[in-house]
């Protein structure tokens, strides 16, 4: 088992939980191929590789995967199907083990994070979530509501910096964004906060460009603090599955993504997704979401995940 002393507390359960329909889908469906009445042979590798891509773990992954299977079966070493599933488990360890990076802030100096992503992913909810989560390892932090073309994104976020007990930075309605992204980063530089989180737009159709409008952002927060942002954090939502393979890339080739954070796990059977993420893009996980409640985003490990998902 890949698991640690953490693996029976609350976390890992309600993770095994929320991962239930990824399992049914990925799985246990896999189980089902393996463990019927079938002979290992072409046909039984070509259903599975049908199987793997229905569930969203990416064409090339489920590519690499075969192959590798059925080299093992050349050489006589699959004594049963139970070794297809090991390897099947220790495949989706290692491509995801390359990708755990839980976000780490220095505790001294100003750590600007930037928060992308289009609308409905979670993206406020999981900005309070983070907040929260580096509030209680002992940073200090702010909160930017520079989501300024919705006005339930401005009261969401104060929400949840009550919530934390973590201020909020903000302009009415339909101020630039940019405005108040200054404004917070020369309150934090004021305050000698330790991280500041700014929300930002996430509408991808309207009349100004969203990845023009984010670009601007990061100059304006370059140019008043150099070297930010450090962290340019994206939110995925796991139930649109191949969306945010598209999101990603999307977002990644506009302004440069070096987080991701993965929400709703619990809603849906396209989890296989991560796999995917993890397969095709460099860069790190961060954490990720499985329900409401404020310590339902958590710091993502893969070998956590994958004892979850497996068992």
């Amino acid at each position: 088992m890949f698991g640690n002393s953490e693996k029976k507390g609350s976390f890992f359960e309600r993770l095994k939980e929320g991962l239930s329909k990824t399992k049914q889908s990925l799985v246990r469906n896999v189980d089902q191929v393996l463990f019927g009445e079938k002979k290992i042979d072409g046909d039984l590798f070509e259903e599975l590789e049908e199987m793997l891509v229905t569930a969203d773990v990416g064409p090339a992954f489920a590519a690499e995967l075969i192959d590798e299977m059925k080299e093992i079966a050349k050489r006589s070493e699959l004594s049963s199907p139970d070794v297809l599933r090991t390897i099947m488990r220790d495949n989706i360890h290692f491509i995801l083990k390359q990708r755990e990076s839980p976000l780490e802030i220095p505790k001294e100096g100003l750590y600007t994070v930037m928060v992308v992503g289009v609308n409905g992913t979670g993206k406020t909810t999981t900005i309070g979530k983070v907040a929260n989560e580096l509030k209680s390892r002992g940073h200090s932090v702010m909160l930017a509501a520079a989501d300024t073309f919705r006005a339930a994104a401005i009261e969401q976020l104060e929400v949840w910096g009550e919530r934390a007990g973590i201020p909020v930075i903000k302009q009415k309605m339909g101020a630039d964004p940019s405005a108040v992204v200054f404004d917070a980063l020369q309150a934090a530089k004021a305050r000698g906060v330790n991280a500041l989180i700014i929300d930002t737009a996430g509408r991808l159709h309207t009349k100004v460009n969203l990845m023009e409008e984010l670009k601007k952002v990061k100059r304006i927060m370059g140019r008043e603090y150099p070297g930010s942002p450090h962290e340019v954090l994206l939110v995925l939502d796991a139930t649109t599955g191949q969306n945010a393979v598209s999101q990603a890339k999307m977002f990644n080739e506009a302004i440069g993504v070096t987080g991701l954070v993965l929400t709703k796990l619990d809603g849906t059977a396209k989890g296989g997704i991560i796999i995917r993420l993890a397969r095709e893009f460099d860069i790190p996980i961060r954490y990720i979401g499985i329900g409401e409640k404020m310590d339902d985003l958590r710091p993502f490990r893969s070998a956590e995940f994958v004892d979850a998902l497996m068992e």
